[in-house]
C-alpha cells in the first residue's frame, strides 16, 4: 500500500480558485490510479476526478467538467486537483485515494482529507 497526505483546502469565495495536492509514498510502482473523492455533510462520498498513473489519462464527474483539473507529477509523487469558478456545492471534504493494478476498480489507499469550504 502507499500513504497518502492531502493539502491545500480552505475557504474561498464563490468563483475563486484552490488546488489541492496529495503526496503519496510508498509503492508507487504498484498504483494504477489516483482519484479525488468528496463528501458534503449529510451526503454520500461522490467520485471528482481521476488520473492513471503512468499515461495521465484523465476523467472528471460532470459536476466538475470544465472547472477542475487534475494532474500529476511523478517526478515528485504528487497529484493535484486545480479547482476554479469553485461554487458554494462545492464545499466539502476533499480526499485523495489510490487504486492499484492489482484491482483497479478499488482504491484502497485513503488520504485523510482536506476541507473546501466555499462561501457565496
Amino acid at each position: 500500500q502507499v500513504q497518502l497526505v492531502e493539502s491545500g483546502g480552505g475557504l474561498v469565495r464563490a468563483g475563486g480558485s484552490l488546488r489541492l495536492s496529495c503526496t503519496v509514498s510508498g509503492r508507487t510502482s504498484n498504483i494504477y490510479a489516483m482519484g479525488w473523492f468528496r463528501q458534503a455533510p449529510g451526503k454520500e462520498r461522490e467520485f471528482v476526478a481521476k488520473i492513471t498513473w503512468s499515461s495521465g489519462r484523465t476523467y472528471y464527474a460532470d459536476s466538475v467538467k470544465g472547472r477542475f483539473t487534475i494532474s500529476r507529477d511523478n517526478a515528485k509523487n504528487t497529484v493535484y486537483l486545480q479547482m476554479n469558478s469553485l461554487k458554494p456545492e462545492d464545499t466539502a471534504i476533499y480526499a485523495c485515494a489510490a487504486a492499484r493494478y492489482t484491482s483497479p476498480q478499488e482504491y484502497d489507499s485513503w488520504g485523510q482529507g482536506t476541507q473546501v469550504t466555499v462561501s457565496s
